[in-house]
């Protein structure tokens, strides 16, 4: 019996089709598992923690999986990074956009998915217009106008525990429930950017996504911040903001037990 092994992964997500493997698409999940299997010299199969969107990015992606290998754990970043292009040096056409950061043996039990406890997630609005951060950040026009104070004040209604219905997409996994826990949510500007990042126990189908869009709304005041609450309590899509783009948005880190 091998062991199992915790990889912590960032990526730039702007050239896969989100993280989840698909047929004929270039996916995080997908490449991680070619180099796995090139390694191994058989298949192996990952489970992340979070189902990524195409085009959003992460500096603390998990996984876990089975490794038979003789290959020493604590080789797999150094060897997977020569592959992966990190670097500068990979395979033939690696573009270098997957680095694993860490790896180590885990307890059997122990499931990247399901044993995960909280997520923290950062969204960055741009306020340089730089188009060389189109890929990396939301060039919200106006953006270095917001009303800080005003999407701190609609933030102030979204911490906490709260049937979050309102902030998700339709076309996700279908949930048992969509109360959720909101333990932190911090705007902070950077200078040239405006930091959001949010901190739960789970997050619905592009909640942080709209939970962005909705404040940026209160802050160039095309709602109130109190608008924020009642959305909630609608648990009606239609009232609360539209969607930030997915480029803006990091899966930063991953609680465990």
């Amino acid at each position: 019996m091998g062991s199992n092994v915790l990889i912590k992964i960032e990526y730039d997500g702007t050239n896969f089709k989100g993280w989840q493997i698909q047929p004929h698409e270039r996916t995080v999940q997908g490449e991680i598992e070619h180099v796995l299997k090139y390694i191994a010299g058989e298949d192996v199969h990952i489970h992340g923690t979070s189902r990524t969107d195409s085009g959003v990015h992460a500096l603390g992606q998990c996984a876990t999986f089975e490794w038979n290998s003789p290959m020493p754990v604590e080789k797999l970043p150094e060897v997977m990074n020569r592959r992966f292009g990190a670097g500068g040096e990979g395979r033939s056409g690696a573009p270098g956009d997957i680095r694993i950061l860490s790896a180590e043996v885990v307890p059997d039990d122990f499931h990247a998915r399901y044993s995960c406890t909280g997520k923290t997630y950062r969204y960055i609005i741009d306020k340089t217009g730089d188009i060389f951060l189109r890929n990396r950040a939301f060039q919200y026009p106006g953006a270095g106008s917001l009303d800080l104070d005003a999407m701190r004040e609609a933030a102030g209604y979204i911490v906490g525990t709260h049937d979050f219905k309102c902030f998700e997409t339709s076309g996700g996994t279908p949930r048992e429930t969509t109360v959720r826990t909101v333990s932190k949510l911090d705007i902070t500007d950077e200078g040239q950017s405006i930091c959001i990042e949010i901190t739960g126990d789970g997050f619905l189908y592009n909640m942080v996504r709209i939970i962005t869009g909705t404040l940026v709304e209160a802050g160039d005041g095309r709602r109130t911040p109190g608008s924020v609450r009642d959305a909630i309590e609608s648990r009606d899509r239609g009232n609360a903001g539209f969607t930030a783009p997915p480029q803006g948005l990091y899966l930063k880190e991953i609680y465990f037990d």
